[in-house]
């Protein structure tokens, strides 16, 4: 599959990038800075631009976001923090995947890539930016699955579990390449019959 993932620079996406080369699809991958596709996903005009520049695709993967807001309490969080927050985890998300319809036909596949921090099941006292912005963008998923119906396009939303990554920490459960490996195998089942469903990088369904 001839593939795009936002945030390729370091971590997840970064693995996912590897095993994706690995399993023999074309990868192109977004950064901030540095080589590749240079991408603001809170820009318009630069989704725009990346859009025409990478053509036709048969997968977004949607992975860039921020935790910017780990530590802070409800008497320390900010309106910055939340709006930083959104802005790349969900307003991200969507101009994405706006952008980058016109690359999609029928068959093509969205991934979500969300977090069991945003399900209504994992709600605890921190966290608040973080954790609103992926119940946000868990129900984006299941909106645009059911928008983007009639065209063909799958959409999953997945939860990549506890990874040892910047984001994670050290002390996460799950190794990055066994991530990277599991949500490969939840990409290339994804089609029709599974759009709009939220499912952890090992293939379980995860409640919304």
């Amino acid at each position: 599959m001839r593939t795009l993932v936002t945030g390729a620079s370091r971590g997840i996406g970064a693995a996912l990038m590897t095993e994706g080369r690995a399993r023999g699809h074309v990868m192109l991958g977004t950064v901030r800075s540095g080589d590749g596709l240079l991408l603001d996903v809170t820009d318009p005009k630069a989704q725009t631009r990346v859009a025409a520049q990478v053509g036709a695709l048969e997968l977004v993967v949607c992975n860039a976001g921020v935790f910017i807001d780990r530590g802070k309490t409800v008497d320390t969080l900010t309106a910055d923090d939340l709006n930083a927050t959104f802005a790349v985890n969900v307003t991200g998300v969507f101009l994405t995947v706006q952008a980058q319809l016109r690359n999609l036909t029928e068959g093509g596949r969205i991934a979500v890539i969300a977090s069991q921090m945003g399900s209504s099941t994992k709600a605890t006292g921190d966290s608040f930016a973080y954790r609103a912005s992926k119940a946000a963008v868990i129900n984006l998923g299941l909106t645009l699955s059911d928008a983007l119906r009639a065209r063909g396009v799958a959409v999953g939303i997945y939860h990549p579990g506890w990874v040892q990554t910047d984001m994670g920490g050290d002390s996460a459960a799950v190794a990055v390449a066994d991530s990277a490996r599991g949500l490969w195998d939840r990409f290339e089942a994804l089609d029709m019959t599974r759009s709009g469903a939220f499912e952890t990088y090992d293939g379980q369904p995860h409640p919304f």
